[in-house]
This record gives C-alpha cells, structure tokens and sequence, in this order.
C-alpha cells in the first residue's frame, strides 16, 4: 500500500515540518507520495519531488488552495482517499495539519491520530499525553490510518530523490469558509519553529521592555528566534507567536535558553525535546532546572546582560 503525505507551504517554499512527516511516512514501511495542493506552486512541487524516498508527487493546483483553507484542502485529500489505494495520510502537528486531519478522519469514518512521535509498526504509534508526561502506545485497527506527526521528532528528509510530478483535478472552492486577510508578523529572525536556536523568555523577565533590552542583544549575538512562556505572552511582554508550550509552538532547536522561566509542565511539553537546555533562574528549585542540561542560578538581570557581552 501507499501513504500520502500532505504539504504544508505557501506556496513558494515548503514548510521544514514537512520533511519530517515525510520521514515518518517512510518509517510505514510502504511508498510515499506527496499532495502539493497550491496556486502558483510550481517551485513547492518541484523542491518535493527531490524528496529522497518520494515516489511521486501529486499537484493540485487551483484558487481553492491559495490559502490552503482547511475545508477545500480536506475534500482534496478525500478525493484521492476515497480511491482506497492510500493505508495512511499523514500531515504534520502544524496549526494546518490539525485543522485538517480531523475532518478528514470523520468523513472517512475513521479515527486521528494526532502529535506522532514514533512509528513502531504500520499500525502502531507512539504520542505525548499528559502535556508529555506520559507516552501512549496506541494500535489502530483502521484500514487507513490518518495522523498528525510532531516532525521535531523525527529526522530531516533530505533532498536526492528524483519523484515524477503528476497534475490532479482542483476541488472546487469551498463555500461555507472564505480567506479574509492575513496579518503576519514580520521578522528577520528564524522561523521559532524550525530555529536552530532560540532565546525564551517568562514572567521573571517582569515587563515587555526588560523582555526587549534583555533578550534581543542575545538572540541578535547567536542569530537566535525568540520565545516565550504562556505567562510572558498573556502579560504582555511578547507576540501570542512567539509562545512555547502546549498551547503554543513545539520546539527542539540544538540550544533553547530559558531566562526568567519557572519550568511550568505546560511550558516542558513544548521544548523539553531540544538538544541543549540552558536555564537562568534565581530559584534554585524551579522545575526547569529537572529538564536543563546547564543551569545557572542567578539574578537575570546581572546574569543576562554578562552573557551577552561575553559573546
């Protein structure tokens, strides 16, 4: 059988969590072909059919997936699900895969799968429940399993693959959801969720402007992206996209930063995957400590700014 692996894009370049769901796609054991559903996505199909492990790439292309809007990107997976010669459709834990996966899971009659960390077997997998204090193994006796994978859990894909690049009919556009508009936050800084580095701050840090002052000499010094906990973001000290954690971004850069953060298990769920934690605290017994690599027990105010200059 085949899994179809649905990316995620904007047309123009691919979305790095895709490369991981592609690598879980190939853990099934099965061949793996790739939904580039798009308008103007030409260069996305291409850059997929370099996809090492990809056999073939399927474009779709159309105003209905300009903005790629759940509702219309949910009928196209169908309309090649429904043929039965897919066993998995697989799309990343991104805000899109978990806005699209659900409905295609219902109109299929089948379960989701959601936030895949490891592949045991074709119909075994292993997810974070408990904000990531337990892990479930979970078996599914579903003829066609639909899942969300967490990519920072699985290896890069990388290119070499040389897929043919196949056009499929556009669904129509859909009529009970149309785009508005799209603010997007500007930045020069990596994207928070494929960074290599990234400075976090939280509630210790007091204010927005100390968040600022401290922060972004640090991040600017390492060529880091900025995060943040629940508790700096609903105070004000920074963007809702900047936030870490269970409700906000899942992280797991080569080095996260934690300053000012007390390591509250809902913050732990989004970055404790990362490969070198570093925590600056006054507390000598706040709980990011149990999941740091490098603590440092220091006011950081003094230790912040130190740091930085040393770099």
């Amino acid at each position: 059988m085949t899994t179809l692996v649905v990316a995620e894009h904007d047309n123009h370049a691919l979305n790095g969590a895709t490369r991981g769901a592609v690598t879980a796609a190939l853990a099934l054991g099965s061949e793996v072909h790739l939904l580039v559903a798009g308008k103007g996505s030409e260069t996305v199909a291409s850059a997929c059919s370099h996809l090492a492990g990809v056999a073939k790439v399927l474009h779709a292309q159309g105003d209905a997936h300009e903005h790629l809007l759940a509702e219309s990107l949910a009928e196209q997976i169908l309309g090649l699900a429904k043929g039965g010669s897919y066993s998995a459709i697989v799309l990343p834990s991104t805000t899109t895969g978990k806005n699209v996966a659900p409905r295609v899971a219902a109109k299929l009659d089948v379960s989701a799968i959601s936030d895949v960390i490891r592949v045991v077997s074709p119909d075994t997998f292993e997810r974070p429940i408990y904000a990531g204090n337990v892990i479930a193994t979970v078996q599914s006796s579903d003829a066609l399993k639909v899942m969300t994978v967490r990519a920072t859990s699985f290896a890069t894909c990388a290119d070499g693959g040389s897929a043919t690049i196949e056009s499929v009919p556009c669904v129509a556009a859909s009529l009970t959801s149309r785009f508005v508009r799209a603010e997007m936050s500007k930045s020069d800084r990596p994207e928070l969720a494929s960074a290599k580095v990234v400075v976090s701050g939280g509630r210790g840090l007091g204010s927005a402007e100390n968040y600022s002052n401290l922060l972004l000499p640090l991040a600017d010094k390492l060529g880091a992206a900025l995060g943040a906990s629940r508790a700096a973001v609903d105070a004000g000290y920074a963007p809702n996209d900047y936030q870490v954690g269970q409700t906000g971004k899942v992280v797991a850069p080569s080095l996260y930063i934690a300053v000012g953060m007390s390591g509250a298990i809902q913050h732990l769920a989004g970055m404790k995957d990362s490969k070198v934690i570093v925590a600056i605290n006054k507390d000598p017994d706040a709980p990011i400590f149990s999941v740091a690599d490098y603590g440092l027990v220091a006011d950081l105010f003094e230790a912040v700014p130190e740091l930085t200059s040393k770099l």
